[in-house]
């Protein structure tokens, strides 16, 4: 059912999820199929959606189910490329950023402070080298043409405005600090939401819970999870954006998945961080543990770069080393260390990182964090590699050599300048009736969200108490935003479920909307 209060035709619904399944199985063939629905796959499906062509998206779970929800929420400018001389890549991540806060999400990614304490443990050598690093960021922001109101300039900290704006560092030899900028996305798996109702506003089929047994260069027999059963799916072009899982449904692909473990804090742990921090990992000179306050209670600090070996889970398990490490460098610049009894979550990602040959490095750090874009014999093409920052030109990249690949007609790829839902100018949001915390989130949409709340009390409530989540934010997911299940509410829509006891307080509610939305539905 759609919903006049969200932007035209965007709306995922189960409803529309049956209807538009049935649809993409009739036995016609579409233009484009895309398997797999984070940030690239979903941006592959807006990419081409938006070039005019009949596409079809699904994922064997969720949107941002994989990779793209485990992030730092961080839009990098591409400053750490520098320091291995992969100029290219600094240069494009860059530039992406660029396009996400000025013109295609700036509802969703903003500037984001950070302070480097120079504490006893970082040397002039490694300050100055740090600096000149910082320096080297502004020349890159200036060569992607980000204004400098969009992202101040980095500039050094007395040991004064240190202690203001990062009071829980260690003040006893504290000779000051350094102050930048990069990109925040309030939520990653926001991101991925957006980009898919942007696709499905384009004329996409967004379909989650439908997994691709077989593909080829002519579609995909696929399983619909809900029910089972079975059908195919035809194409003029497939695309494969499965992430860590690319090389099961491509041959000739080698993925070398790389960990990055964030653990979950309570902010009252950390007291008042008006900034986030970077703090040098000791005894290595260009790594960094970075702390990122969220803004809803909650502080993630992270994040580590490891070989995962062995199959690829679902969902990756934290080992115990990883929380450790991370402790162990908190501790380093902390005035009060946080014990392991105080980490009230963790979780792990596992980036998709490209085996190029038998001499890669050892260190999944030392790999490039470049993006390929790979057709099989049987004309399927992969994308792999890159990070959330670039997933947009990995998508333009993947579309482009998809529509060459298989003769397609395609207009070129409109969406370095194609606002997502809820994108408006920095102005029109700020004029916007409605707690910022939603416009943060929902952009020009958060009006209705908020409206939900205004005509219902019961919808205005806490999902649970201390977290900022209503019951209309879960209402709005599943009306709106694809959500099928509690899962789907509180692990992606939301981000309770990364505290387990707050997850298991919340499900209740989850469920009393999802009951009320079936009971509603036609």
């Amino acid at each position: 059912m759609s919903h006049p209060e969200a932007a035209p035709g965007s709306s995922l619904s189960a409803h529309r999820r049956r209807r538009e399944l049935v649809e993409a199985a009739d036995g016609r063939t579409v233009d484009v199929l895309v398997v797999g629905l984070g940030a690239t796959g979903a941006g592959a499906a807006l990419d081409a959606a938006a070039r005019g062509l009949d596409v079809v998206a699904v994922d064997a779970h969720d949107l941002a189910f994989g990779t793209s929800r485990w992030s730092s929420k961080l839009i990098h400018g591409g400053l750490r490329y520098l320091a291995s001389a992969q100029f290219d890549v600094a240069h494009e991540s860059a530039v992406e950023r660029g396009v996400l806060m000025t013109r295609t999400a700036p509802h969703l990614v903003a500037a984001q402070p950070f302070v480097l304490p120079l504490t006893p443990l970082v040397s002039r050598g490694q300050a100055s080298l740090a600096w000149a690093g910082l320096r080297a960021g502004d020349v890159l922001r200036l060569a992607a043409r980000t204004p400098r109101g969009v992202l101040p300039a980095p500039r050094r900290l007395s040991a004064a405005e240190a202690r203001h704006l990062a009071p829980a560092v260690r003040t006893a030899g504290l000779r000051g600090a350094l102050l930048s900028w990069d990109g925040k996305v309030s939520d990653d798996a926001a991101l991925v939401t957006a980009l898919a109702r942007t696709a499905a506003a384009h004329g996409a089929r967004v379909l989650t819970r439908v997994r691709a047994l077989r593909v080829g260069g002519t579609g995909a027999r696929v399983r619909d999870e809900l029910t089972g059963q079975e059908g195919e799916i035809r194409a003029r072009a497939v695309i494969n954006a499965t992430g860590v899982w690319a090389d099961t449904l491509a041959d000739g692909i080698r993925i070398r998945p790389s960990r990055g473990t964030h653990l979950v804090l309570r902010s009252e742990q950390l007291g008042a961080l008006p900034a986030g921090l970077h703090i040098p990992v000791p005894g290595e000179t260009n790594r960094f543990v970075l702390v990122l306050p969220q803004g809803d209670g909650r502080v993630y600090v992270g994040l580590t770069d490891e070989p995962a070996e062995g199959a690829v889970p679902d969902v990756p398990e934290v080992p115990e080393s990883d929380i450790g490490f991370l402790l162990d460098v908190l501790g380093s610049a902390l005035d009060v260390p946080v014990g392991r009894d105080e980490v009230a979550g963790a979780f792990a990602g596992l980036r998709p990182l490209l085996d190029t040959s038998a001499g890669s490095p050892d260190r999944t750090s030392d790999i490039s964090r470049r993006h390929a874009v790979l057709t099989s014999p049987d004309g399927v093409t992969t994308v792999v590699g890159g990070k959330l920052t670039t997933y947009r030109r990995m998508a333009q990249d993947a579309v482009d050599a998809a529509v060459t690949a298989c003769g397609l007609h395609a207009a070129p790829s409109p969406t370095a300048g194609l606002p997502l839902t809820g994108a408006a100018a920095p102005g029109r949001l700020r004029a916007l009736p409605a707690p910022r915390r939603l416009v943060r989130r929902y952009g020009t949409e958060a009006t209705a969200v908020h409206a939900l709340a205004a005509h219902d009390p019961a919808l205005a409530e806490p999902v649970l108490p201390g977290h900022p989540v209503t019951r209309a934010e879960l209402l709005w997911a599943v009306r709106h935003e694809g959500a099928l299940d509690e899962s789907d509410l509180l692990d992606r829509r939301t981000r309770i479920g990364l505290i387990g006891p707050d997850r298991e307080e919340a499900l209740p509610a989850a469920r009393e909307i999802l009951d009320g939305a079936a009971a509603a539905r036609p």
